[in-house]
């Protein structure tokens, strides 16, 4: 009998991939700049570790060339029968991950090399995160999907937690492990499930399948929910959000910065490659889901928001809150193709704006924090005072993450609304004015610290002024101009979201 097996199995003849290595080429490059950091740290002596940030930093930006090369070449690219797709899509997505990838690096260079942190292993971890992440915005395959996301997530669940001598830190690490573990598995029974209905794991079959008999079923329906709660996970969607605010207040605060970025950008990428390649055609289940999870997160966020007393914990349910913004307009995409296409566009327009703002916020977080060495707001008082550079560039990203004009976020804010009241529908026009609401709600304490900063007098009166290291100050230009251009000349990154939503146009096998 298995001699038989074995013999059928052999007369099947191997059919090798056709690999296309200058798609893949962002992928290589992260890969070996892994294997490159690895091996430096093992050959290196402690003074000399700091070549692993640079390295990983190089890199990131390296890994950056084969999409502007891409980019100009115009042309989709599918391999593995469909499975993992090189389009406009996924290289504007890329590049937000490598961006965030290397402003961490600018944050992580001194507040690693100055406290009592691993280098190597912290860089290494990073880069690895980050591949996970590329990888995910080419994933057009289940099975694909879920290496990125455990590619990307397991190195975060190391990083979280590396404050190893600190309560905190354990803790931060633990409860993302065991929140996300859970989540996983949720994940995987909703993928099995879709998978035995449609027999195919390649999301473009998926879709082509789901709007047969299988859609109908309620087997479909647990399998599409379990899915994307999954990935509500990810992005801290509530009521999969108690994770969040622990971790990030007990993770070392460039991963804080991290997290509430690029992980949550790399949940986003695949919710939108579900949605609008695999499920498109099953709105009636995703969307009354997406609707209550977007006015949830973002109503939840911003309330609890209100009363916190610490900074990161501030900007932890800031980030639950910002998550429900970036959710609204998912919730309406099915209504039309238009309305699609634009859902896709507010959501990559907002994953843009978010990240360098955020990054941006978290840059002067690290400086300022470097001085007082409290994470209480309370700390920040008179900052104008003794760090009047960082006090006008906190209150553009601070006020630029609230919606003002011209900042960057009101476009940001803008699109969300726009897509939502577009789509014509009662469910639309309910989320714009929850938006609406929740942005007058986050005003109010991103406003409070702006006002501790500039009104309140130094609590211990040391006015000493704060030295930022060269690294930081980088990413400060990088973000604040970054923010001020996105606001004030919307239009270039409006191409961006205007390129990414050929995500409609589904690369089939």
């Amino acid at each position: 009998m298995v001699a038989s097996l074995l013999a059928s199995a052999s007369a099947v003849p191997f059919t090798a991939p056709s690999l296309d290595f200058h798609a893949l080429a962002p992928e290589i490059v992260l890969t070996a700049t892994f294997v490159v950091v690895l091996v430096v740290d093992l050959f290196t002596e402690q003074h000399n570790k700091w070549l692993t940030s640079s390295l990983t930093g190089i890199g990131f930006l390296g890994s950056a060339i084969p999409l502007l090369t891409l980019a100009v070449d115009g042309s989709d690219r599918a391999m593995f029968g469909g499975a993992y797709v090189v389009d406009d899509f996924a290289l504007v997505l890329k590049g937000v991950f490598l961006i965030a990838g290397y402003l961490t690096v600018l944050l992580s260079t001194n507040y690693i090399a100055e406290g009592d942190y691993w280098e190597g292993e912290y860089f290494t971890l990073l880069a690895a995160s980050v591949l996970g992440m590329v990888v995910m915005a080419s994933a057009r395959d289940l099975i694909t999907m879920f290496v990125a996301l455990e590619l990307l997530s397991i190195p975060a669940y190391l990083l979280a937690g590396w404050r190893k001598r600190s309560l905190t830190g354990n803790e931060a690490g633990l409860k993302y492990y065991l929140m996300g573990v859970f989540a996983s598995a949720v994940m995987l029974y909703g993928m099995s499930l879709v998978y035995g209905g449609t027999g195919t794991t390649v999301l473009a079959g998926i879709g082509d399948r789901i709007d047969g008999a299988f859609g109908d079923t309620p087997v479909a329906a647990v399998g599409i929910v379990f899915i994307l709660v999954g990935f509500g996970f990810k992005v801290s969607a509530v009521p999969f959000h108690n994770w969040a605010p622990d971790t990030y207040e007990g993770a070392p605060t460039p991963i804080t910065a991290f997290l509430s970025v690029a992980s949550k950008a790399a949940g986003f990428v695949a919710l939108m490659e579900l949605i609008f390649v695999a499920f498109y055609g099953r709105d009636d289940i995703y969307g009354p889901l997406v609707f209550v999870l977007a006015a949830a997160t973002m109503t939840v966020g911003n309330l609890i928001a209100l009363r916190q007393t610490n900074v990161v914990r501030l900007f932890a349910y800031s980030s639950i809150a910002q998550a429900g913004f970036i959710l609204a307009p998912l919730a309406v995409a099915g209504e039309s193709a238009e309305v699609g296409a634009d859902a896709i566009r507010a959501v990559v327009i907002y994953l843009i704006i978010y990240t360098v703002m955020n990054l941006g916020a978290f840059a002067v977080i690290i400086a300022v924090s470097r001085k007082t060495g409290s994470g209480e707001i309370t700390s920040w008082g008179g900052l104008f005072e003794y760090a009047p550079g960082l006090t006008v560039v906190m209150t553009v990203f601070l006020f630029a993450l609230a919606g003002i004009p011209p900042l960057g976020g009101w476009f940001a804010k803008f699109q969300v609304f726009r897509t939502v009241v577009a789509a014509d529908t009662g469910a639309g026009y309910a989320l714009g004015v929850i938006v609406a609401v929740n942005s007058v709600i986050a005003l109010y304490y991103y406003a409070n610290v702006a006002k501790e900063m500039w009104f309140t007098p130094v609590p211990d009166g040391d006015r000493t002024p704060i030295r930022i290291p060269g690294a930081i100050s980088i990413a400060l230009g990088v973000t604040v101009v970054g923010t001020l251009v996105f606001g004030f000349f919307p239009g270039t990154v409006g191409h961006f979201g205007e390129v990414a939503t050929d995500l409609l146009a589904v690369a089939r096998p």
